[in-house]
């Protein structure tokens, strides 16, 4: 099982660590997309960005 995750919102003025989290996905511009495994280290990264990314189940 995957995740596919899309960056919906800008980085721009969000908390480091928000900026943090969605780097360390491969999120770097608004429109990018990466697909993860889905565990538990994923799942708890998107729940801290969930308002800046979209998700979708693979």
């Amino acid at each position: 099982m995957a995740l596919r995750i899309k960056l919906v919102k800008s980085l721009i003025a969000r908390k480091d660590s928000h900026i943090a989290t969605a780097n360390s996905l491969g999120l770097k511009k608004i429109d990018d997309v990466t697909v993860q495994p889905d565990n538990a280290a994923t799942r708890g990264k998107i729940k801290e960005i969930h308002y800046l990314v979209e998700v979708t189940e693979e």
